[in-house]
């Protein structure tokens, strides 16, 4: 290992511990949050998992009964799904980030609120500048039109690249979307090549 490598290696070693130590300091502000109503209803804080130096960020609507279990975004049948996806792109699911926009699950699974919705942005605007990704992937409808644009259509707009405060943005399908409708398991597989070439060359240009 040369002198070069060493360093770039410690540096790597020392932005990681440093970001899991602020993502931590960022959970725990976020367990004692008491801006909406869900934090009386939920079973566990459902922050986010993964990397803290992850070069892609996935960010959904809102975590689900399984979720809400067992405290980690993404792990019932659609987080399967999406670990299909991501296996088949060769990414590790470890070397990514996984969160959603609420943190807490809403009652019954319904879609979150505006005031929800709000309460809780704070929070992932801290992951975000934490971890500070490469790229933004919203997964589904409800996420891409609260990070991307009011107006988002998923069916016309999924795989299109936005820019947000500097980051590249896009949507894809919600993994659930797939389960209900598998039909759409075609788009999403071409959306996730694109996502792997685009990470591909932002890597390539470091």
């Amino acid at each position: 290992m040369t002198e070069y490598t060493e360093s770039i290696r410690a540096l790597e070693e020392h932005r990681q511990k440093k970001n899991d130590a602020a993502l931590q300091a960022a959970k725990e502000a976020c367990e004692t949050c008491t801006r909406c109503a869900l934090c009386q209803t939920r079973t566990n804080l459902v922050y986010g998992t993964g990397s803290s130096t992850a070069s892609l960020l996935f960010i959904g609507e809102a975590p689900g009964a399984k979720e809400d279990e067992t405290g980690i975004p993404f792990v019932g049948a659609a987080g399967k799904l999406l670990d299909r996806y991501l296996f088949a792109m060769d990414i590790p699911r470890s070397a990514v980030y996984i969160a959603n926009i609420l943190k807490c699950r809403p009652p019954h699974n319904r879609d979150p609120v505006p005031e929800e919705s709000a309460a809780c942005m704070d929070h992932l605007r801290a992951q975000v500048r934490i971890i500070r990704p490469r790229l933004i992937v919203c997964l589904g409808r409800i996420a891409a039109m609260q990070l991307i644009k009011p107006d988002f259509k998923i069916t016309r707009e999924h795989g299109l690249w936005f820019e947000k405060n500097g980051t590249p943005m896009c949507a894809i399908y919600h993994p659930a979307a797939l389960l209900r409708d598998p039909s759409k398991r075609e788009d999403m597989y071409r959306d996730f090549l694109e996502i792997r070439e685009r990470l591909r060359l932002m890597e390539e240009i470091d």
